[in-house]
């Protein structure tokens, strides 16, 4: 069975259409507008928060990039997204990918300039998040065993896309982390959709 994937091509869907593309799984694409289409009824019955990304499989709505992710990757076992249940490095897969959250948190803390005091913030103190994630991925290339998860994919597309707008220390950890998940042929096809469809009138 197909999916349907709603998205805009400068949203975080684009990191689901690289999860997809890793997949292999077909889907077909709904571009939404922000403001428009995103907002109108027939996507809220959809995704009642009217934001994208998120994908219709037959009868089941996921939304939440994360989620979404995990998702795909349980339906894709022979492409190894998702390490062996029950295993040490199926919890570090859940980790790495839960761990986006209180880093987004922290960057739009900051973001806004509304930064809380450590004792009032569910992320901790800014020095503790970027601390523990440097020393998650310094000098390694996979957060959750050998091989490429959607751990690293998440990961390496939050990080990266943070330090391209300055929104994250460029510390070597990082910048070589997202760097050595960049040109995986899935994600290199993703973007030059994305890009395409950016391209049009």
């Amino acid at each position: 069975m197909s999916f349907t994937f709603y998205t805009h091509p400068m949203s975080r869907g684009r990191i689901v259409r690289w999860m997809l593309e890793e997949t292999g799984l077909p889907y077909d694409t709904v571009l939404l507008e922000y403001g428009t289409t995103m907002k109108a009824p027939e996507y809220r019955a959809i995704n009642p928060m009217g934001k994208v990304p998120a994908i219709r499989h037959g009868d089941t709505v996921i939304t939440e990039v994360a989620a979404i992710c995990l998702y795909l990757a349980d339906l894709a076992p022979e492409k190894k997204l998702a390490p062996p249940v029950g295993t040490p490095e199926r919890g570090s897969y859940y980790r790495w990918i839960s761990f986006m959250a209180p880093l987004e948190q922290l960057i739009t803390a900051k973001m806004t300039g509304a930064l809380p005091k450590p004792e009032n913030a569910g992320f901790g103190t800014e020095q503790d998040v970027l601390d523990t994630l440097e020393a998650a991925l310094k000098d390694r290339t996979h957060l959750a065993g050998e091989t490429f998860t959607a751990a690293d994919l998440l990961v390496s597309a939050f990080v990266g896309w943070y330090l391209q707008f300055q929104l994250l220390a460029p510390r070597p950890a990082f910048l070589a982390f997202a760097e050595a998940h960049s040109q995986r042929p899935a994600r290199l096809r993703a973007d030059d959709i994305d890009n395409a469809l950016l391209a049009k009138p």
